[in-house]
């Protein structure tokens, strides 16, 4: 991009250390856009050889060179000071993924007193790291070492109890337990200091040392919060937290390692995140001319930072689609069950009353998603569309819906020990549907019903406080017919009709909410209406399908980096303000939206205007969400399991006969069959186990590492799929016989935005789905059924 006027009013930098990139975002000091800047690990730093930023090793283990992050910062400053006056950046704030630095014992360098003629990866060599190369979140490798720790601590509900969480593979402590366990004993015996990438991006940028955030200690699984009531006959002060030292003793396996773990993890910053933690460091001062006065505010994890940008009111959902999804929401009380995650807010004063963020998560996400495009369409067009057309539940019958469960890699719990592909029609296990074109949105449907089981039973524990919604649509239906014994003999703890405890709004991130199709099922599904970041609207008609921005627009996570930077920098300098981190954004965000006379926020640097009327498709007609399975070289190694798709016209085609009711097309009873262009029925395939065949399906396609984070990798000619009976050279859909002609996908037409209040428009939201009680009313009547298969499931008797 051109160089920027070194011109113009305090500016403030967010950065974010993400898996495939670095990424920074500059706002002034009315939060508005002003400059956007990254580092592509995989095009800009080749010589580290990854895919997506990461290698890919047998054994689900996702990890990182800590070198490549160090150059990759270097190269991220030089762009900054290419293109801005760096002495304007009152505040830098900041996120990184969830990942360990593993620090030798010896030769650790001072960050205080570093050379500014040379570049950071040259002072801080391979060599200096005991682990040169770390697990990321996506690795589960140590997923049985997180439920070793479980299990000795009682069980889900005991560990969950005490530090907060249940086992999950990314928790650190199951982290180190794996590395002391499996990896070469000098390993463990050469480590001196470990710190979350979060601290180790915060220490490099303000020249000390800096410790991790409660937000994030909360997410070790070895810290007990100060405010748990369910830890007695502690010996340290009430309202204290601290390191669970028999979490500790487990992870070093003896008394004496367990305490130099301690000493590893340091001390925790339990000031709630609205003090700076210094100054920028006298490096970054002297090599690329910040002012010395800068602030360095604490930073913390990139879903959470991501949280912050969004500036959710009570009442809100945070919905981000990824490699992992997760579902945030305002919490009230810490009170801490195995049903979900429960961390401090990592910006608030410590005067206020304490406020908490309470996550569900699946890993399950993007993986599944990608594989079923794989395996049953050409494109994310032919996928959106496809669950665009088929109805809610897979069938238009109420007793025959279909559900799938696809758990291709170990969860939290309940899904601890789930592994799989397994899929239901008329309440019995099937090896496939008999139409193959449900699985794109069944496999949708199970991913946001799971979450709104989910979020039912964390309401019943009072995590979240008052009630979260007002009458915003029509009173429910009453319970006759459905009492709660009846719910209960169910499985259900809740009454599915009553859409009152649901959310207020869902604000959605992710690539998977440019689909119109996956929207409108949010706002089905949840019976609200799903705001989408402006940011992600106009970058989604340049690139429809990609969790990372396109070029020239920022992340949310940096953006919440620097909106947090703006707040601790007018504490620091006394400038006013309210104290309640999102209140005060809304002041400044409201502030601007009067002076300007309602110009919305920029969402790029690019010169782009903000999309508020329907935009035709971008140019990412074969970008995508790629996978740990990668794409496979001929789809004729996904054996069994896919079908040949019609041509896109032909699809306008089906949606014609379903809207005129026309028989053997989706909807119309039995839709074993299709028509073709001739009027003759042509019956699908039926297909093999994909349960059964998981393991061979994968092991498959797992070839060198594929990226795990979404960038645009093409699908080329492999639009047209095979099966058994539908191979080059059988017949195809007029009788004929000959090798079947590839066709080109056509581009996702993604979400825009439709009319959206000022209250939104000012903080940058804009509406994509408005929600519907008829629709909501037709999932509440599946969700006893899919709670009742997905207990099957997780109990292992299908």
């Amino acid at each position: 991009m051109p160089a920027i006027p070194k011109t113009g009013p305090s500016l403030f930098l967010g950065i974010e250390l993400g898996v495939d990139q670095l990424r920074a975002s500059i706002v002034d000091d009315s939060l508005d856009l002003v400059g956007v800047e990254s580092v592509d690990f995989d095009s800009e730093l080749p010589e580290y050889q990854t895919q997506g930023g990461i290698f890919t090793t047998p054994g689900e283990a996702y990890t990182t060179p800590i070198e490549m992050w160090l150059k990759g910062l270097d190269t991220l400053f030089e762009k900054l000071h290419r293109n801005y006056d760096l002495t304007k950046i009152k505040a830098i704030g900041g996120a990184a993924q969830h990942a360990l630095v593993w620090w030798k014992s010896t030769t650790v360098p001072s960050f205080s007193s570093l050379d500014p003629r040379a570049s950071l990866h040259s002072q801080f060599p391979a060599q200096i790291f005991s682990l040169p190369n770390t697990p990321i979140a996506q690795d589960t490798s140590s997923q049985t070492h997180g439920l070793a720790i479980e299990a000795l601590l009682g069980g889900p509900d005991h560990m969950a109890a005490r530090v907060g969480i249940s086992a999950n593979a990314s928790m650190v402590a199951a982290q180190l337990l794996r590395v002391r366990e499996t990896w070469p004993q000098e390993v463990w015996a050469r480590t001196g200091r470990i710190q979350l990438a979060s601290a180790f991006l915060a220490s490099l940028i303000a020249g000390k040392w800096t410790n991790m955030g409660e937000a994030e200690a909360c997410a070790t699984g070895a810290w007990v919060h100060g405010a748990n009531h369910n830890v007695h006959n502690s010996p340290h002060p009430a309202g204290q937290g601290y390191w669970d030292e028999d979490v500790l003793d487990i992870v070093g396996g003896s008394r004496e390692e367990g305490r130099r773990v301690r000493g590893w993890l340091g001390d925790v910053d339990v000031s709630g995140g609205s003090r700076k933690v210094g100054n920028v460091s006298r490096y970054l001062v002297e090599r690329y001319g910040f002012d010395a006065e800068t602030v360095v505010a604490p930073f913390t994890s990139d879903f959470l930072a991501s949280y912050l940008s969004l500036l959710p009111s009570s009442g809100d959902a945070v919905l981000s689609f990824g490699p992992i999804d997760t579902l945030l929401t305002p919490a009230q009380h810490y009170i801490p069950t195995r049903l979900y995650n429960l961390f401090p807010h990592p910006a608030q004063d410590t005067n206020e009353k304490r406020k908490y963020i309470a996550v569900l998560s699946s890993r399950n996400a993007d993986v599944p998603r990608a594989l079923v495009r794989d395996m049953y369409t050409k494109s994310w067009s032919a996928f959106d569309r496809l669950v665009a057309i088929v109805p809610p539940g897979g069938s238009i019958g109420l007793d025959d819906k279909l559900f799938s469960f696809w758990h291709l890699q170990p969860d939290a719990y309940p899904y601890a020990r789930v592994k799989g592909i397994f899929r239901f029609e008329t309440g019995i296990k099937v090896n496939e549907f008999r139409d193959l074109r449900a699985n794109p949105r069944c496999l949708l449907e199970s991913q946001i019903l799971s979450f709104r089981v989910k979020w039912s039973r964390m309401i019943a524990t009072g995590v979240l406080g008052s009630p979260r919604k007002t009458s915003l649509s029509p009173t429910p239906p009453p319970l006759s017919g459905r009492s709660s014994s009846g719910l209960s003999s169910l499985g259900l703890t809740f009454d599915p009709y009553d859409h009152t405890p649901l959310p207020t709004r869902v604000l959605a991130t992710g690539a998977a909410t440019n689909f119109p199709s996956m929207a409108n099922l949010v706002g089905d599904i949840f019976n609200a209406p799903v705001f989408v970041p402006l940011t992600q609207i106009d970058s989604a008609q340049v690139v429809p399908h990609r969790n990372a921005p396109v070029q020239g627009y920022p992340s949310r996570v940096a953006l919440g980096g620097a909106y947090v930077a703006r707040w601790v920098w007018s504490r620091e300098w006394g400038t006013g303000g309210l104290s309640v981190f999102e209140d005060e954004m809304k002041r400044l965000l409201g502030k601007r939206w009067v002076a300007t006379g309602g110009v919305v926020l920029r969402t790029n640097v690019n010169g782009a205007t903000s999309v508020i009327a329907p935009i035709a498709g971008g140019s990412g007609a074969n970008s995508g969400t790629s996978t740990p399975y990668g794409h496979p070289g001929a789809r004729s190694g996904l054996g069994s399991t896919v079908f040949v798709e019609e041509d896109e016209d032909e699809e306008v085609e089906r949606e014609r006969n379903l809207a005129l009711g026309n028989p053997g097309v989706i909807g119309a009873g039995v839709y074993g069959t299709a028509f073709g262009e001739n009027g003759q029925a042509r019956l699908r395939t039926q297909t093999g186990s994909t349960a059964e065949t998981l393991s061979s399906v994968t092991s498959s396609i797992i070839g060198p590492a594929s990226a795990y984070t979404t960038p645009d990798l093409g699908l080329g000619n492999l639009g047209v799929m095979t099966g058994p009976g539908l191979a080059a050279g059988s017949a195809n859909s007029n009788g004929n016989t000959g090798a079947l002609t590839p066709t080109t996908p056509t581009p996702l037409t993604p979400v825009v935005a439709i009319a959206t209040s000022d209250a939104e428009m000012q903080i940058g939201l804009a509406k994509v789905a408005e929600s519907d009680i008829d629709s909501f009313m037709t999932y509440a009547a599946i969700v006893p059924e899919f709670s009742r298969l997905e207990t099957m499931v997780v109990k292992g008797i299908v």
